[in-house]
Parts: structure tokens; sequence; C-alpha cells
């Protein structure tokens, strides 16, 4: 049985010498894998608690069109989504484009001229600049004269704790705490983290509203930052919750306070959550959040797997190959633009879908620099499939995130390694 595994993932390009490096990588790896399992098996139990809570039925699948009025569906989707989280409300729409707009429409219904939006976690990630205003952009926060001040971390990755009280004015309506790491190389903060953070804010300042962009991290740990004190908790649906079969759309989970401002946004005033047609996509929503807990297990296991065996050639990992995981993004400081370029080819070569075709750096929208991606995926931009990107200037870092399963992500790093030892760049 073992030689016809090694057989076929040579048929897949893998040599020996790479495929042995990986058995022995992932024989290390039984004990933490396993407790990644037993995550997943309670937030399995949670999502499976909620649909049940809320009676989900065969008819919540049905389609609606136009204005969507009494789409049942919906309506049940969004008490799930609150009652996996944690929270009052829940706005889950196809009309939510991708997790950039999740966040805009957040930050947008929920502040007005004058306020002051804030980060304690130092630099949001690159999409976020051009909302803020941070890079001047047409429509942006700063425009409709919304400041924003952000608080550097401290030299080792922690929160300054002081620098965040001397930052808050009486113009403070709203913190935006970003989960992940974003294209730095700064630590995931856990949910234990933001929870620390939020409460420190909140006995300063109760009605400050703390906003955690949550994207790449939901069902990574037992609680999610909703659990922990925050207001809004934002994601994408072609990310984690959305298990690889949501084809579009975005969630805001929290108070009903938070979450209806932003239905009005959304929508229109005296509109609201009352419209906007699911066009048969609520199956894939609910079978997608169902499977969500199982591919995020994956993915985390991809993850590790890459960090431990880069790790081993001497490549700076983060997170490294022993922290504790608060996402399922791997970082890999290469040094070397013609590496991060054979990596990314690699994950494109080992996708189900494009894997013919080769990535190039180009100037993506909303980026200040080149970016290459790699995303051979069934659902475009879904980055809880097998995908690669990285902003194309120093430390020349790639970011490797996702996997519909385990080995499919497991395949893809070794993928990665069999480009660039092929294109002579590492030597083992």
């Amino acid at each position: 049985m073992y030689e016809q595994l090694k057989k076929a993932y040579q048929q897949m390009g893998i040599s020996e010498k790479v495929f042995t490096l990986g058995e022995k990588i992932e024989n290390g790896l039984v004990e933490r894998f396993s407790r990644i399992d037993l995550v997943t098996e309670y937030n399995q139990m949670k999502v499976l608690h909620a649909m049940q809570e809320h009676h989900l039925a065969e008819a919540h699948f049905s389609p609606t069109t136009g204005y969507g009025y009494n789409d049942i569906g919906r309506e049940t989707l969004e008490k799930v989504y609150a009652s996996v989280f944690r929270t009052e409300a829940a706005l889950v729409r196809p009309q939510i484009t991708c997790g950039t707009h999740a966040l805009a429409l957040a930050l947008f219904s929920n502040l007005r001229p004058g306020d002051e939006l804030i980060s304690p976690v130092g630099k949001p990630y690159d999409t976020m600049e051009e909302i803020i205003g941070i890079r001047p952009s047409k429509g942006s926060l700063a425009e409709y004269g919304i400041h924003y001040k952000q608080v550097e971390l401290l030299p080792d990755g922690s929160f300054d704790y002081e620098g965040i009280r001397r930052s808050i004015s009486d113009q403070t309506k709203m913190m935006t705490i970003q989960r992940s790491k974003g294209y730095l190389t700064r630590p995931t903060f856990s949910v234990s983290q933001i929870g620390e953070l939020i409460r420190f804010i909140k006995k300063l300042h109760p009605d400050i509203i703390c906003m955690v962009d949550n994207c790449y991290g939901e069902f990574v740990e037992m609680e999610e930052p909703s659990e922990v004190g925050a207001d809004m908790v934002v994601g994408s649906l072609i990310k984690n919750p959305g298990g690889g079969l949501a084809p579009i759309g975005g969630y805001i989970c929290g108070t009903k306070a938070c979450v209806e401002n932003a239905y009005y946004r959304l929508t229109a005033p005296g509109l609201g959550g009352e419209v906007g047609a699911t066009l048969g996509l609520n199956r894939d929503f609910f079978q997608g959040l169902f499977l969500a807990p199982q591919v995020v297990g994956g993915a985390l296991k991809g993850a590790i797997f890459a960090a431990n065996i880069y790790e081993s050639l001497g490549f700076s990992c983060v997170p490294d190959a022993r922290e504790s995981r608060h996402d399922i993004i791997q970082a890999v400081t290469f040094k070397d633009p013609e590496k991060v370029i054979a990596f990314c080819e690699g994950i494109q070569y080992a996708a189900p879908v494009d894997s013919f075709v080769t990535p190039t750096p180009w100037p993506m929208p909303g980026y200040d620099c080149d970016v290459i991606m790699a995303a051979g995926a069934f659902i475009s931009g879904a980055s809880i499939e097998l995908s690669a990107d990285a902003p194309m200037h120093e430390p020349y870092t790639v970011y490797f995130q996702g996997g519909l399963s385990y080995h499919h992500a497991k395949l893809g790093i070794l993928k990665s390694l069999s480009r660039l030892e092929e294109k002579h760049l590492i030597c083992l």
C-alpha cells in the first residue's frame, strides 16, 4: 500500500527524495494533528447544534428572486450564524462580494463624519488602506471626515496598552482589530489575546465599538472573538466559514445595533434586512458552513506541515513549526523573488483547476506593489482552497493557506518544494 501511495505521488511529479522528506515530517506531527482533530470535532458539534436549534429544513434551500421578501432560508441562515458565533444578530449575504467589502460595510455603517477609528494592532491589511484613506481613494472613510489613528505593536509583537490608552479621544468610536497577520510577519492574535485587549478598551470606554477582522481565523479555535467581547466579527464566505462551497458572500455577526446599521448600509434606509434575494445559494451556504470545521482542520494541518518542512530546510516561518495556531495562514520568508515565484508555481501546478497555468506577478487592484497569486480553485479567489500569494517586495515572504483537504494541502507543499528543486533554488 505504501509503495502504491509513493507511486501515486510520483505520477503527480513528486520525486522519491521529496516524498520521503514529507513522510518524515508528517510522522512527527501525529500528536499535533490529534489535538487539531479535537478542536474540529468541537466546532462540528457547535455548527450542527445551531442548525438543529433553528430547525433547518429542506424548504430553506428554495431560491428567491427579485426583492427576496420572506426568504425563510436567508432568515434561518442568519439565525444559525448568530448562534454559531454567539451574537445577538448576523448579516450573511451573497450581495457582499468579499471580505474587504464586508469590512467596508461594517465600518461605513457604524461610523459617522467626525468619528475616529483606531487600529490598536498596527498597520491593517493592504486592501484596508484605501477603505480607510491611508492611501487616498475615491469614497474612503477619510473623504467622509472620519479620522484614523494606529498604534504600533511593541517590538515583541504584543499590544502597546499605554499607547492605546493615550490614543483614545472623545471622538473615538471604533477599534478595528485585525486577527490575522495580513502581509506582515507579526504573530496572529489568539482569541484569548483579543479578549484581553477588548476588556482593556471597554474598561476605559465601554461605548467604543470593537470590531474584529476574523478572516482566516474562523473555527481554528474553540471560541470566536465574539465570545470574548467583540461587538462585531467580520469575514468572507469564500474563506473559512464557506467550507469551499459558498461561491460568494460575507458575514457580519455582532450586536443587534451594529448589524442593523450594516443592513441599512447594504441595502437602503427603510429597507434594511427585509430585502436581498439569495438566488438559490442557501444550500451552498448551509452545507459549506456544515463542512467548514473539517475543511479548516485540514487547512490548519497543511499550514503546520508547511512550517515544519520549510523550517527544516532553514527558512524562517511565521508561525514557526512549534507555535500555537490562530489562523490558517503560513508565512515563509525566502529573501529571494525567484524562490517566491517558484513556490507559487508549485502550488498552482498542484491545483485541480488551471494546473497548467503559470502564475506571474501583476499590479492587483488594492495593492501598492505587484502581487503573485497561485489559486487554481473551484471558486475564483477562494483562499480556503489551496492557494498562495506574495507581495513582490522585501523580505520576499510568501503566504500559503487553504486546501479543501489536508492531503491536497500536503501535495501543494511537496509540489512547491519540487519546483524549487527543479529550478536549482534549493538543494535537498
